[in-house]
């Protein structure tokens, strides 16, 4: 790690004057008092590769060792190694997180990331062997074993929570070189998001809950990402075309311009619309965007309106970032708690755009690298990630969203933060970073 160290000797005398206090005082004639080191709560420095790895590592090790990546029989609850006795009363191994929720889409992705930028193929193997694992029970639990099917939200999905993040990890991992049975699952994913979820008149993607013809900002990452990657999938420009239009139609109702932040809900039949900006709904927002830019055409007629509204929401969001580098669980109301989750996928979504040039590095740079120390702060000797807000419905007051628990068992902070990492990975290995005049800053080559 790259700290203060530039200044030593002048410190070094600083130090020994504070150490002798009865015979000389600090004052502004004879210290520099400038160059005094603040008592930063969150590390402040330019981090080294190897220092991101090591987190990365610790939360890879956890989660190996505590998510299944095998079947056992329900009665016997003996072991099942060969794939086609993966019929009828059958479960996952004994884990702590379910390998089939939304969650856990965002988590193979980051793993596929994370040997994406370091090279090491343990993470990917990682999510190929479990996406495999779901290939192979879903070719064997037919759509007649549905009801007690512990992959039953694959086979029969019943909300863009079951769908899209899966749906979108698995293109990954198939354009990633995976080698599995994966594209009637891909398949039924994306007729469930193109034609089967609930729309309001116009198309926008909605749902009947908590009313009706309620828009949900989270389902902005539950649907468009996983419509991006069929566009590149198939070379279907529908695709990309519906993917741009939950943007615009989303955005339309739901991103408050004077803020640069969105609202969580929006429902049609209200005369008022109440604002709560909750921190990790914003987060599937500005990551929806960053992934849909990835791979929409430049040609596209709806590019260049996505790109202004991601760096609309990356300047709002800026502008509320907390001294430590975290945000808020209600990001415009400082007397809500710091979330992690939501912090590291800020983290990603901000270095990814830095990274390809969706938004300035000179401005983000720094409180992108900022909100990476203060996430790794967050995670713990044993690879858990702490302050992440449980699951979290709609709320229109309040204290819903001031006293939603923190859970190290939430599995909402996994995936954000092997994303998070990867991608600050990839951005020190572009660009470099200096303390200018006290200021962690991008270093800028003249």
């Amino acid at each position: 790690m790259k700290t203060f160290n530039s200044n030593f000797p002048i410190l070094l005398v600083i130090l020994c004057l504070l150490g002798f206090e009865s015979k000389a005082q600090v004052t502004d004639v004879n210290t520099p008092l400038h160059l005094l080191q603040p008592d930063y709560p969150t590390p402040y420095m330019d981090n080294e590769v190897e220092d991101v790895k090591e987190v990365l590592d610790r939360v890879y090790d956890f989660l190996e060792n505590n998510t299944a990546s095998g079947m056992i029989d329900k009665k016997t609850k003996k072991a099942l190694t060969e794939t086609n006795r993966f019929k009828g009363d059958i479960d996952f191994e004994t884990g702590a997180f379910r390998l089939t929720s939304y969650e856990w889409g965002v988590t193979y992705a980051g793993m596929l990331l994370a040997t994406q930028a370091t090279g090491d193929d343990k993470y990917a193997q990682y999510t190929h062997k479990r996406l495999k694992l779901l290939a192979e029970v879903a070719e064997n639990h037919k759509v007649s074993d549905v009801k007690d099917s512990p992959i039953r939200s694959i086979l029969d999905p019943h909300a863009l929570d079951d769908a899209g993040a899966l749906c979108a990890s698995m293109i990954k991992a198939k354009r990633d070189g995976l080698d599995a049975n994966l594209d009637p699952l891909i398949s039924n994913f994306i007729t469930y998001i193109s034609e089967k979820e609930y729309r309001l008149e116009d198309g926008t993607l909605a749902r009947n809950r908590p009313q009706n013809n309620t828009l949900w900002l989270d389902d902005l990452f539950m649907s468009v990402p996983a419509l991006a990657q069929m566009g590149t999938y198939t070379g279907e420009t529908k695709y990309f075309d519906d993917a741009v239009k939950q943007v615009k139609q989303f955005s339309e109702r739901m991103f408050n311009e004077e803020k640069g932040l969105y609202i969580h809900g929006w429902v049609q039949e209200m005369e008022v619309h109440p604002e709560f900006h909750w921190a990790r709904a914003n987060g599937w927002a500005v990551m929806t965007l960053v992934e849909l830019l990835e791979v929409l055409p430049k040609d596209h007629p709806g590019y260049q309106d996505v790109l202004i509204q991601l760096q609309a929401h990356v300047e709002g969001l800026a502008k509320y970032q907390h001294g430590t580098g975290f945000w808020h669980q209600l990001i415009d109301r400082n007397d809500t708690y710091l979330e992690t989750s939501a912090t590291a996928i800020y983290a990603y979504s901000m270095a990814r755009a830095i990274n390809r040039g969706y938004i300035d590095g000179l401005a983000y740079a720094p409180a992108t690298l900022l909100a990476w120390n203060a996430v790794a702060s967050n995670v713990n000797e044993q690879g858990q990630v702490e302050g992440t807000c449980v699951g979290t419905g709609m709320g229109f007051d309040p204290a819903f969203y001031f006293y939603r628990p923190v859970n190290k068992f939430a599995a909402h902070g996994y995936g954000p933060v092997m994303l998070a990492g990867a991608e600050v990975i990839l951005m020190l290995k572009n660009k470099e970073f200096e303390i200018n005049d006290s200021s962690l800053q991008l270093k800028v080559t003249p």
